[in-house]
């Protein structure tokens, strides 16, 4: 069926039906589909003047991304709209099409919100309608193996079978780059993701992932505990829906205690983070009524915006003291670690957990009893500490080479100046002295871990056009954790640097040995340094060839770009040429 027709269609039903999407038209069985999604907010934008659906770039299916803006006053200028000390707030949909509710529930909710005139004055509402444009059209009822309801429902990977909540570093997909310049131009103060979850039965219809309060900056992470969470669960169980924290079992049932969610930046809110901006993902519960479902998560998008309306004066000046913190902090974190021994513990309402014979295989099998619910308190594990930080130099120099890199830092809104002449400058360059590498893909990429460097300063030659990228600004929290290559999300560790990797010259044995005789003859220092490397590795001692590429490494005959992160460290201000 045309995109036209289909819109056609929909403005008959809209007129007929009082604006009714396809879920209420279903008897709230089914999910719209992408083309129903977009006709739908077409028509929606075209009847109210406080709504406006805008592009921005495609996405790996050729279809661009939208937004819907809900703005009262009806400006759409998000340079304007912070100018008038107006907050928004960004909701994505559909990042994995099997996961639909937020798709329905933002279609009513934007309806519900112009037919009733009940936008927020000071507040913008943004609205990704359907952020996986490609997993949507896989469409089935089978690929989510647990999942009551709909009808039928799209695919976690996209066009390329990416799996777009892993991709906001990476930004493999035209998607996520799409999606940045969405997330950079409206800067979101409050930003939140639908979803749905898989795991235990319990007896809560909608859990609750917060961005990591450790990990946010201390301004946000204050008001998100102290005020904005609690009232999202005193609203919602005001409304029906008791919330949880999302059930991360420290074992298989939730009895033995659950862990916080650790998101890093590869995650939509773990890369909103980056950016001082305070995410949620909300996962209602797989095995819930898919009405169900759909009704919990409106009414949690429902509670964001009169919270984010009531709070609308202090969320932005918490923003703009988080902004000008980060631009002046000097040390980051890269890696966290959980905090074993401390916890504190929350009231849960769960279903006994029992084991009964398998119907498949004859032996013990898990499964909750729904007849037998309880309530009591389950330990909670929430708290991370830094594992490994890095005080930040006053800038990074990036060679014009690694240009893509580069475009990303832009993307993310970040400043880079280039050299406007060729300089010397004197600089701390790392070494990659170990690493490990997954030894399967993940998203497409094996991923670097546990990664170690040897700091080394050298003066180093650059040249007209290489990048200057100074740590002074707000988004230092994306500067520092993608440039330093032992941040878990770091460009190193997804695979954009491998080419320094790789030992590029080497030598012929029986040609060198000559040449490294004649080394340790006229250098005393590298013979005796040899001599002592002999007498701690016994199995240097007995192995000619070690010996001979022992003399190789430390000559001046071997490559000094061999390991060397190509991304310097500028420790000092300098005056150098650059534009």
């Amino acid at each position: 069926m045309k995109p036209l027709y289909i819109f056609f269609l929909v403005c008959l039903s809209m007129q007929s039906f009082g604006q009714q999407t396809p879920f209420e038209k279903s008897q709230k069985q089914a999910t719209a589909t992408y083309p129903e999604v977009i006709a739908y907010y077409k028509a929606l934008a075209a009847a109210h003047p406080q709504a406006k659906l805008i592009t921005y770039g495609l996405t790996d299916f050729g279809e661009p991304l939208h937004l819907l803006v809900l703005s009262k006053d009806k400006t759409f200028d998000p340079a304007l709209i912070r100018k008038q000390d107006k907050r928004v707030l960004l909701i994505n949909n559909g990042i994995h099409p099997g996961e639909p509710e937020g798709i329905d529930a933002s279609m009513m909710l934007a309806r519900d919100l112009l037919k009733g005139n009940k936008l927020p004055a000071n507040a913008v509402i943004c609205i990704i309608p359907l952020y996986n444009i490609d997993g949507s059209h896989n469409r089935t009822s089978t690929s989510r193996a647990n999942q009551n309801g709909p009808l039928a429902y799209g695919f976690r990977g996209n066009s390329r079978n990416l799996d777009l909540n892993r991709d906001f570093i990476k930004t493999d997909s035209k998607n996520s780059a799409s999606f940045q310049q969405i997330f950079n131009t409206w800067s979101p103060e409050v930003f939140v993701d639908t979803h749905t979850s898989n795991g235990s039965d319990y007896q809560y219809t909608m859990t609750l992932i917060p961005t990591q309060k450790d990990k946010l900056n201390q301004v946000l992470s204050t008001y998100l505990t102290g005020q904005m969470v609690p009232s999202l669960y005193k609203e919602m169980a005001a409304k029906g829906y008791e919330l949880i924290p999302y059930i991360n079992s420290v074992e298989e049932t939730p009895d033995a205690g659950i862990t916080g969610f650790l998101e890093p930046a590869r995650f939509s809110t773990g890369y909103a983070a980056l950016h001082n901006s305070i995410g949620f993902m909300p996962e209602t519960h797989m095995l819930k009524a898919f009405d169900k479902r759909v009704d919990a998560t409106y009414k949690l998008l429902q509670t964001y915006i009169e919270v984010v309306s009531r709070d609308a004066k202090q969320i932005g000046l918490n923003k703009q003291k988080a902004d000008a913190q980060v631009a002046a902090q000097t040390t980051f974190p890269l890696e966290w670690k959980l905090k074993k021994d401390v916890y504190d513990s929350i009231k849960f309402k769960g279903y006994t957990a029992k084991q009964k014979a398998s119907a498949v295989s004859g032996k013990d099998r898990l499964y909750y009893d729904r007849s037998a619910p309880y309530e009591k308190y389950i330990k909670q594990w929430n708290n991370f500490e830094p594992s490994v930080s890095v005080q930040k130099p006053v800038a990074y120099v990036i060679p014009k080479a690694w240009s893509r890199v580069v475009e990303l830092l832009k993307l993310n809104g970040v400043k880079v100046q280039q050299l406007s002449a060729d300089s010397k400058l004197d600089l701390e360059m790392y070494y990659i002295k170990d690493y490990k590498t997954a030894p399967a893909p993940y998203e497409g990429h094996y991923i670097h871990s546990a990664v170690q460097v040897i700091p080394v300063k050298q003066s180093m030659q650059f040249y007209k056009g290489d990048y200057l990228v100074y740590v002074n600004q707000p988004q230092n929290r994306y500067i520092v954790e993608t440039l330093e290559p032992q941040g878990t999300d770091s460009f190193f560790n997804w695979n954009f640097f491998d080419s320094i990797l790789g030992q590029k010259e080497h030598y012929s044995a029986y040609v060198f040995e000559d040449t490294a005789a004649q080394l340790l003859k006229d250098d005393p220092g590298l013979k005796k340094l040899l001599e002592q490397e002999k007498a701690k590795n016994p199995d240097l001692a007995k192995s000619a060839a070690a010996q001979l590429q022992f003399v190789y490494k430390n000559s001046a005959y071997y490559e000094k770009t061999h390991l060397r992160y190509p991304v310097g460290r500028l420790l000092e201000p300098l005056k150098v040429s650059n534009n």
